[in-house]
Formats: C-alpha cells, sequence, structure tokens
C-alpha cells in the first residue's frame, strides 16, 4: 500500500478543482495512533457521540489537497440527489499545528490528519454509494471486500482515532505539534556562516523551540555535532 505522506500540503480552500491533479499518496489503511494525544474527557464524549449516531464511517480517497473542495462537492450532491437520509457527515479529520519557518517565524494551523482521505458516515445502499463514488475529485472507497461497491466500514476505535485531534478544546492539554517547514532531519545543508562556513553538512536534530540545528560537519574525515542557528545554513 502506498505510504502516507506527512508533507503533503493544502491550498486554499477557494482552489478550484482540477480534474487533472494527482490523487492522493497516502492510505492510512487503518490509522495508527500516532495522531496528537488529546484529553481523556473529550475522547469518552466523542466515543459516546459516535457509539448511537447512525449510519456506519467509510473512508473515502480523494486527490491530495483538494479534501475540502470534495467535501463540499459531496455535500452539494447530497443535497440534490436527497441522500440527506443515507448520509449522514462528511469530515475532513485535522489537528492543530505550529508551523516554523526558516525566519522563525510561527503559525498556527490545522492541517490533514491524513491528507488525501475523507471520512463519511453513511448508511450503505447502492444509491448512497454512487452518490459518493460519483462525486467529483473521489477516486474510491478505501477497505477492499469481495464487492467493489461493499466496501469495509471503520470500527468505532479507527474511527475516533481519526476524529479525535479535531475534538480537543480549551481545557485540552493537549500541545500542537510543532513543525518546522524549511528543515527535516537528513536534510544536506551548506553551512553559511560562523567558523564552519562553505562546508557541507547533513541535519542530525532540530529544535523548532529555540530555532537551532544540530548538523554533522566532516572534518579531517571525521563527523563532527555542531549547533547552528536557522539562518546559518541553506538547503543544497
Amino acid at each position: 500500500m502506498p505510504e502516507y505522506d506527512e508533507t503533503a500540503r493544502t491550498p486554499d480552500d477557494g482552489t478550484e478543482f482540477d480534474e487533472n491533479a494527482p490523487a492522493g499518496s497516502t492510505d492510512p489503511a487503518r490509522p495508527s495512533a500516532a495522531v496528537a494525544t488529546v484529553d481523556a474527557d473529550e475522547v469518552a464524549a466523542l466515543r459516546q457521540s459516535l457509539r448511537f449516531a447512525p449510519g456506519e464511517w467509510y473512508v473515502v480517497h480523494s486527490y491530495a489537497g483538494y479534501e475540502n473542495k470534495v467535501k463540499a462537492n459531496l455535500e452539494t450532491r447530497i443535497s440534490s440527489l436527497d441522500m440527506e437520509d443515507y448520509i449522514f457527515q462528511v469530515e475532513v479529520p485535522t489537528r492543530e499545528e505550529i508551523e516554523v519557518n526558516k525566519s522563525g517565524k510561527r503559525v498556527n494551523v490545522q492541517n490533514k490528519v491524513f491528507p488525501g482521505y475523507i471520512l463519511v458516515r453513511m448508511e450503505l445502499i447502492p444509491e448512497s454509494y454512487s452518490c459518493v463514488r460519483n462525486t467529483p475529485g473521489v477516486t474510491g472507497f478505501v477497505g477492499a471486500t469481495d464487492r467493489a461497491d461493499r466496501p469495509a466500514p471503520l470500527s468505532l476505535d479507527e474511527v475516533i482515532k481519526w476524529l479525535a485531534p479535531a475534538v480537543t478544546t480549551e481545557k485540552s492539554k493537549a500541545k500542537p505539534e510543532v513543525k518546522v517547514l524549511d528543515f527535516e532531519i537528513g536534510d544536506s545543508v551548506t553551512v553559511t556562516d560562523g567558523a564552519f562556513a562553505s562546508l557541507p553538512a547533513t541535519i542530525s536534530e532540530i529544535n523548532a523551540d529555540q530555532q537551532k540545528l544540530k548538523v554533522l560537519v566532516s572534518i579531517f574525515g571525521r563527523e563532527t555535532p555542531v549547533e547552528l542557528n536557522f539562518n546559518q545554513v541553506a538547503k543544497i
């Protein structure tokens, strides 16, 4: 199965849907518990509300970067095709993250939990399946069975792993994940300032809070760890 791509980015919601856009390259199959930790009371409340909600949850694969547009397309089709009694909820799971660029600017953003995928709570009948499957931007359902029109639904625990990051409130003790946009561990860079200027190096650690990098610089054939600021290196 394709791997989950954490770096997938989402355009503004106003972006027009492009039929030729590449399909999402991720496949959560069954999402892991790597999503952000949330307050136990919030998760319990979410579980209780989901337990008695009508329908079952299905994972729909869409074009990566167009999840919100596909969600809007589907909600329009639900209304126009009178599917409200069979398709109850459409969600693009998100989680709060803090992104830090090279200049150190921090921005709180809502990023997709699994880019390229949407959750739909629905009663699966031929008409509701067709409504979802034929929505522009939908490339298929996730969860193969012996029938293409009978995808396997998610379990309650799986749904919670998808939706839990979005239910955090001001009372939650969870801290947003900090992501550095310009650098990743393993990146090759050139030192641009200081005693090691012009030497190539490899990023081994990233400290987003202090805006510092630990890089490995080759000196006399030996890799030496050096701590530098974000603005003291340039990606090769």
